[in-house]
């Protein structure tokens, strides 16, 4: 039994369902920025009287969203939960499912160790946000150039999927290692998503007020903000840095927490 191929197959139909979710999010977003565009409003005096806060929460903050360069910074936060969720989700699910579905004793009378489980497994987690980080940035493309009026666009996506893909491998392994940590990894998904959400409220509350922003370090939202890394910055190394070190530490956790659990049959 290949554990990888099959971990590949049974979460096939899930990530076609995001992908096109993706589709749905940038080509409805491309829409209205043409719509917007051909009416001749000024989106910057549209969104000028806008109260800070509601600017924060929805991502307009320091982007210039008349361009299609600006505007897709603005989708790029959405396209950024999505695909958090997506990892998150995707990370607790893969390691706790022999438990949910008691399928646990089949498996592991297998004549494979466990650390050959979880590498199987979480290979296969990181194939499928690679095909979602592509086809995210693939559609993003092709969508933002139908609408970008000759503006060069292809260089923006890029640096914003790399920043989303580190993320994106961070909020998976917050995923696995909760599931393997827990002695009930039927609610990682749940608890991993709840830290996914607190650290984007954390991050539109830095937004609002400055004294607290050495907190950036705390969430992950703000490392690789589409304001910084779009307009010349690039990926901060500090915070690509941070990323690798929890990255490593929280592989660590699921491997050692799974080798030292007992697992429900």
């Amino acid at each position: 039994m290949n554990v990888f191929l099959k971990e590949l197959k049974s979460h096939r139909k899930s990530l076609i369902f995001w992908c096109i979710g993706v589709f749905l999010m940038v080509a409805s977003g491309m829409g209205k920025y043409e719509a917007y565009r051909s009416s001749g409003q000024s989106m910057k005096d549209l969104l000028a009287d806008m109260p800070k806060s509601l600017a924060a929460v929805l991502g307009f903050n320091d982007l210039d969203v008349s361009t299609a360069s600006g505007y897709f910074g603005l989708l790029f936060l959405y396209l950024l939960l999505m695909a958090t969720i997506h990892a998150t989700m995707l990370g607790a699910t893969i390691i706790a499912k022999e438990e949910r579905d008691k399928t646990s004793e089949f498996l592991f009378v297998k004549p494979v160790s466990r650390n050959q489980i979880i590498s199987a497994k979480l290979a296969a987690a990181f194939v499928n946000i690679v095909i979602f980080n592509l086809v995210t940035f693939a559609l993003s493309v092709i969508l933002m150039g139908k609408y970008s009026g000759g503006e060069e666009v292809t260089s923006d996506v890029a640096i914003t999927m790399a920043g989303m893909f580190i993320l994106q491998v961070l909020f998976m392994v917050i995923g696995s290692a909760l599931a393997a940590v827990k002695r009930k990894p039927k609610k990682a998904a749940s608890q991993a998503t709840a830290i996914l959400l607190l650290t984007y409220v954390l991050s539109v509350a830095i937004d609002l007020n400055e004294n607290i922003e050495g907190l950036k370090y705390v969430t992950p939202f703000k490392y690789f903000e589409a304001k910084n890394v779009m307009y010349g910055g690039g990926l901060d190394g500090v915070f690509v840095g941070i990323s690798v070190v929890f990255i490593a530490a929280l592989t660590y956790v699921t491997y050692a927490s799974y080798q030292k659990r007992d697992l429900n049959v």
